[in-house]
């Protein structure tokens, strides 16, 4: 229905403006024609009058000069398609080409940008319906249940060897050595369900002694088993895992997965941020969120992050590892000043003020978070997308307001 209402809109614009080029053209010929025929019935009667003697030869030659002028202005506006002649005008196919260029492009501009099938809805109506949308999703057997499996190359000796382990549990439930182990080689073979299941009873084994990365364990094997897909059962193991530890950088990173899912792309994208700038480049969700940033930040209405702007190498990294706590912060607070005089000096990119503010917020200098944001929103005060980024910075360095 959208596209044949987009399909009449085209013809209704289209049509009247293409007949108004035609017609004006069929018109200016038609009148152009009709004066070159006057024209030549004016000379024919000036032969005439010559011949009856009512012209003089002089009379008659001034005439024939006037009418013949005025017919070859005529015979120039029946070729150039002007009323007056004062003024050149192309072919027909030029002004219909520009239109069709025209129309063409607008229908590309929306699919680059629009979404055809989405229908008008107000940002209360939004928030109710990924609200109804959260609690209404599948849980994790449902999802399990309608998961493709994994194709998986199986080792019949480990299988073997697996099935073994799977009969010494059956007899010594209460073993978390033997299911963590199981937890490991359930997965390595494809069997993700199981594996969530020996999971789930190692975590009745340790009760409170299960640790916050135990948590993450746990919702990991279920996001897995379910395909992706993050069930009310897998974000309450992460709600759990982040109690325990706030920190914990899996854990951050599936909860903003499960943000993302359920309709809070917004947070996502600040969670996720925040964790590309503490992460190392070979951390294994740092790809995931490479991956998937730019789509977060579009549904949230965020200018997508510039994630390829210039920052400190591997090599320089792996140094500030083998360094003290104090060298290391000594070296992370000389990097950060010196992006803050190449940026007051020399300028440059949103994505490097932003890298800035997180920076001094990560340091705890909030002052000087502050005073670069504000400074920040003078300098990009035209490009609305930079602002966008560099809120975002501002709100993860907690100086936005």
């Amino acid at each position: 229905m959208f596209w044949l209402v987009t399909a009449g809109v085209i013809v209704l614009v289209a049509v009247p403006m293409g007949r108004v080029i035609l017609t004006r053209r069929g018109t200016v010929a038609t009148a152009g024609a009709r004066d070159i025929g006057v024209y030549k019935d004016q000379l024919a009667e000036v032969e005439r009058d010559l011949a009856r003697g009512v012209l003089a030869p002089a009379e008659a030659e001034a005439a024939r000069t006037e009418v013949a002028r005025r017919l070859l202005a005529a015979d120039r506006r029946v070729q150039s398609g002007t009323p007056d002649g004062n003024s050149e005008r192309g072919p027909a196919a030029l002004p219909l080409g520009l239109i069709g260029l025209a129309l063409a492009g607008s229908v590309w501009l929306y699919l680059e940008i629009g979404r055809p099938g989405m229908p008008d809805m107000p940002l209360q109506a939004r928030i109710e319906a990924a609200q109804q949308a959260r609690e209404n999703r599948p849980d994790q057997l449902s999802a399990e249940a309608t998961s493709p499996p994994l194709p998986v190359e199986v080792d019949p000796a480990h299988a073997e060897l697996v099935e073994k382990l799977r009969e010494a549990l059956a007899q010594n439930p209460d073993d978390a050595t033997g299911l963590r182990l199981l937890v490991d080689n359930e997965a390595r073979l494809g069997n993700l369900a199981a594996a969530r299941a020996a999971q789930q009873q190692l975590m009745g084994v340790l009760g409170d002694q299960a640790k916050g990365s135990d948590y993450t364990d746990l919702g990991e094997i279920m996001i897995l088993a379910a395909g992706g897909y993050v069930s009310p059962e897998a974000e309450q193991a992460l709600v759990q895992a982040l109690n325990a530890n706030p920190t914990d950088q899996r854990a951050r990173y599936y909860s903003g997965l499960s943000l993302a899912q359920t309709g809070r792309p917004d947070v996502a994208y600040r969670m996720w941020m925040g964790l590309l700038q503490e992460s190392p480049p070979d951390a294994p969700w740092v790809p995931l969120i490479r991956g998937q940033i730019y789509d977060v930040a579009r549904a949230a209405g965020i200018a997508p992050p510039d994630l390829d702007a210039p920052g400190p190498d591997a090599q320089t990294i792996e140094d500030a590892q083998n360094l003290s706590e104090e060298d290391r912060n000594a070296m992370i607070a000389g990097m950060v000043s010196g992006l803050a005089e190449r940026l007051a000096t020399e300028g440059g990119t949103a994505a490097e003020w932003a890298r800035l503010i997180r920076a001094y917020g990560v340091l705890g200098e909030t002052a000087q978070a502050s005073a670069i944001w504000k400074e920040a929103q003078t300098t990009f005060a035209n490009s609305p997308e930079s602002l966008d980024l560099l809120r975002a910075a501002a709100q993860d360095a907690e100086v936005s307001q």
